[in-house]
């Protein structure tokens, strides 16, 4: 063979072999991450759906499905989704949290939870 020859089969093996490999995942273009973290909710973590009423007043929704529930609370600058789940026979509790700006955009979940508390009348 010649080294032209031998250089394009090793250059069509790689390719070749390129198409094999696993996808790499993308990052969100535009949407910086924002790190999970639970600092700044502490308040609302582990709170059933009557302590999320004191805290926030009445949810702008109230979504179930089985024995899980969202609550969905929304003020001026963003939404909030809190997630309740039950333990064994205790009443269903905050286990997770989603919080979005507005128009969809990411937002850090504690300052919409500070956001949401700043709320005149829980409202």
């Amino acid at each position: 063979m010649t080294r032209l020859t031998t250089t394009g089969l090793a250059l069509a093996l790689g390719a070749g072999l390129a198409g094999c490999a696993a996808p790499v995942a993308k990052p969100a273009v535009g949407r910086p991450a924002i790190p999970y973290t639970s600092v700044g909710l502490e308040r609302v973590l582990g709170q059933d759906a009557a302590g999320l009423t004191r805290l926030f007043g009445q949810p702008d929704a109230d979504v179930r499905e089985g024995s899980a529930r969202k609550l969905q609370f929304q003020s001026g600058i963003c939404v909030l989704d809190a997630y309740l789940y039950p333990k064994g026979s205790d009443a269903p509790r905050v286990t997770y949290l989603d919080a979005r700006e507005l128009d969809g955009s990411t937002i850090d979940r504690a300052s919409c939870v500070a956001a949401l508390t700043r709320r005149e009348g829980g409202k």
